[in-house]
């Protein structure tokens, strides 16, 4: 009444504007007041505890009632309206719309830190630490699999180290990583323990090759394998691919330069073409190969024509080379050699003549 009186006066003694501004704010307070409270069909929490604001629209005073514990993190879970109705009686709450809910869902956020990040984060708090390498090549085995973890939602800040150690002698790890609070509490910290050991790109063999076998694509896949494994001399795939195997080996087995070769170009007990070559002259002779050998290697070829057995070098698929070297002209005589010449004369050697008979004196 007393609100309603004063509403009169002003409309009596105000401009109109006024008087408009006036009323309009009495019909919000008024609305305010005797405004129901409404319950919401789906909730969200960051809290573990729900509480009656978070069900209903205009709760008030009670509003900050907390009345039910949360759902798990990153989880979500229903009430029934029958139940939540009798929980706000007994706080006094009543009068509620309930706009025909039969149910209420109710969902608590969180963060979820999957466990590839946890494990990118752990390697990148070990790399180049005690002799490890890149943490794209270290290969981790936690203690506990630390899996997806599910925190807070108001735990907002980036994931980063707090303190690493890594013993090289036994490739123990101790990395404890932590993230910023929004509402300004202590930093949450996870710590996890483990193993780590550096790993390397190596080609490995996707089936069993015998002696001999050329590697084609198909027989090389590349897997990061233990450093200390395939040691230092590991091949690349690309170096392997068209290699010949210098000795049997399994399938899965990690390829190292030593047990790969050249590809033979000439087998042992092949037939050959060989090739005589000098200047001015290129002449072709088939032969047996007597070794086998790969481009550059000097193998011995029996000639099938002469049965003589040389020696060449491999030049190409079932080709060895024999280079003849062109003889030098002799120096000319110096016609003044027997006038005053110290070098004693060369014998001549002369065809169908007996050697004479020493006389006697």
């Amino acid at each position: 009444m007393i609100a309603r009186a004063l509403l009169i006066a002003t409309a009596l003694l105000a401009p109109a504007w006024l008087v408009a501004h006036a009323t309009a704010a009495f019909a919000q307070t008024r609305d305010d007041i005797i405004a129901a409270p409404v319950l919401r069909a789906n909730v969200t929490v960051s809290d573990d505890i729900v509480r009656i604001g978070d069900l209903i629209d205009n709760a008030g005073q009670f509003s900050r009632i907390a009345i039910y514990r949360a759902p798990d993190l990153g989880t979500t879970g229903s009430l029934p309206v029958a139940q939540v109705l009798n929980a706000l009686r007994a706080h006094q709450v009543i009068g509620v719309d309930t706009r025909d809910l039969r149910q209420i869902s109710v969902t608590r956020l969180a963060r979820t830190l999957e466990g590839k990040e946890i494990e990118a984060q752990v390697a990148r708090a070990l790399e180049r630490r005690n002799g490890l390498g890149e943490a794209a090549g270290l290969l981790l085995t936690f203690d506990r699999d630390p899996g997806d973890i599910r925190l807070d939602a108001s735990n907002n800040g980036n994931l980063q180290p707090l303190s690493a150690r890594y013993d090289a002698r036994n490739g123990r790890f101790d990395v404890t990583l932590e993230i910023a609070n929004e509402n300004g509490a202590a930093p949450t910290k996870l710590r996890f323990t483990g193993t780590a050991i550096e790993t390397v790109q190596a080609a490995v063999l996707a089936r069993g090759v015998e002696r001999g076998d050329i590697l084609k694509s198909s027989d090389v896949l590349v897997e990061r394998r233990p450093k200390a494994e395939v040691g230092p001399d590991v091949a690349s795939r690309d170096h392997a691919v068209g290699m010949q195997a210098r000795r049997q080996l399994r399938a899965g087995q990690a390829l190292k330069a030593a047990d790969l070769a050249r590809p033979d170009l000439v087998q042992r007990d092949q037939p050959v073409t060989l090739i005589y070559e000098t200047a001015g002259l290129y002449l072709t002779v088939r032969g047996k190969a007597l070794d086998g050998g790969t481009e550059g290697d000097v193998v011995n070829v029996m000639n099938l024509q002469s049965k003589r057995t040389v020696s060449g070098v491999v030049s190409g698929r079932g080709q060895v080379s024999i280079s003849v070297a062109t003889p030098r002209p002799a120096p000319a005589a110096d016609k003044t050699s027997s006038l005053g010449t110290d070098e004693p004369a060369a014998p001549v050697a002369l065809a169908n003549v007996s050697p004479v008979a020493p006389t006697a004196e």
